[in-house]
């Protein structure tokens, strides 16, 4: 198996929030404002989707998965 990570794009909602847990443990989700959410996915690694294909419904749903994350730990 390959250890580079696949591509990710802006459906990979569950594999985006894991990470933003990992990479940003003190960060409530819910204090974020979306526009800096979306910053926060665009700075991923292996993040590789256009910033214009995102929209609100996806950004929620990323907080959402972030959240579950959060609240997890």
């Amino acid at each position: 198996m390959s250890s580079e990570a696949l591509p990710l794009t802006w459906t990979d909602i569950d594999e985006i929030g894991f990470l933003l847990s990992e990479k940003h443990p003190a960060l409530n989700p819910l204090e974020i404002r979306f526009t800096a959410l979306r910053d926060l996915v665009l700075s991923l690694p292996n993040f590789t989707s256009e910033k214009e294909k995102c929209n609100e419904r996806i950004l929620e749903a990323i907080q959402m998965s972030w959240l579950d994350e959060f609240d997890g730990d």
